[in-house]
């Protein structure tokens, strides 16, 4: 009977208590664990898993997917090094297009947004499945990456723009500054704003948000769009971390952004979540990741350990929508 009691606070509480638990439990094996430069590295290392997942997020709330925000990330990240190092020479007309890191940083996000409102457009367009749209998309950036770099990674882009990615604000490395940001508009979108509304109503019933007038496409291209825009601003920072850009950065990002989302309580049936949620699910999947490394686990068998997490998460949630 108690239990029953305190199922409802165990459930919405859930992504908590298993982070604190994760803790203890790497704390005990690990002395290297709580420490301050261990905690900033975890930090500075998730920014850009929160920062992607958070635009996952609000894809899955409208019972969405998004399998191509790796390749996104890649591409975008590519482009803005490039732009910044090599600028756009027109040797037919002896003209050379430069830009200052400002310019770049716009161009790759705009090219994010981009690829992201293309997305959108592709499945309310043509009802392609988003499976099926975004996993064309993560083939097709992955290959306009590779083309564009030809197969090498893009290097020395200078300070400024290092700093993104590695400088410190505050006491507070630069990424995490940006991924709270990011966190803090997406709560205020989510929580405060008719776009918020519109998205948790698509995900809990497509055809009665359509019925009660909603315009479902023009809401589904919009989120695609900021998903893109936010995949593109995990490559500037990871891009800017490595101070290189990388043809095959991002591989398997999509899978820890899922991840994230689905640990912190957003049901992939849609309607279901928040960014709040989805922010612990990343935290437990970076501490999960830094644990697994202090302990010096084999890398073949931390995708095993965290594949069963992705899995266990996703059991939980299936129990928890029938118990609803």
């Amino acid at each position: 009977m108690e239990l029953k009691l305190y199922k409802p606070y165990l459930v919405k509480f859930q992504s908590l208590i298993a982070l604190l638990i994760l803790c203890l439990l790497i704390s005990i094996l690990s002395d290297k664990f709580l420490t301050m430069s261990n905690g900033w590295n975890v930090m500075r290392q998730i920014s850009v898993n929160i920062t992607i997942s958070v635009g996952m997020t609000l894809i899955v709330l409208t019972a969405g997917i998004d399998l191509s925000v790796g390749s996104v990330l890649a591409l975008c990240g590519a482009i803005t090094a490039g732009l910044l190092k090599n600028g756009i020479p027109l040797p037919s007309a002896d003209l050379f297009v430069g830009f200052t890191l400002l310019g770049a940083i716009v161009i790759g996000l705009l090219l994010g947004f981009s690829l992201g409102g293309f997305n959108g457009w592709v499945i309310t367009k043509f009802k392609v499945p988003p499976f099926v749209a975004t996993l064309a998309m993560l083939t097709i950036a992955r290959g306009l990456t590779f083309l564009y770099t030809e197969g090498f990674p893009i290097s020395g882009m200078g300070e400024k723009f290092a700093y993104l990615g590695t400088g410190w604000l505050f006491g507070i490395p630069v990424p995490v500054w940006i991924s709270a940001i990011v966190v803090a508009i997406a709560g205020v979108i989510t929580n405060k704003t008719r776009l918020g509304r519109y998205i948790y109503a698509i995900g809990g019933n497509e055809s009665a948000s359509r019925l009660s007038g909603i315009n479902v496409n023009k809401v589904k291209i919009v989120v695609y769009s900021i998903a893109g825009g936010l995949a593109a601003t995990g490559g500037i920072l990871v891009t800017s971390r490595l101070d290189s850009a990388q043809p095959n950065a991002g591989v398997s990002y999509e899978l820890d952004s899922i991840a994230a989302v689905v640990i912190g309580g957003t049901s992939l049936a849609g309607g279901k979540g928040s960014v709040l949620g989805t922010v612990l699910g990343a935290i437990i999947i970076g501490v999960l990741n830094n644990g697994l490394v202090l302990l010096n686990v084999s890398p073949f068998w931390q995708q095993v350990v965290k594949g069963a997490v992705i899995l266990l998460a996703v059991i939980i949630d299936k129990s928890n929508s029938k118990n609803d």
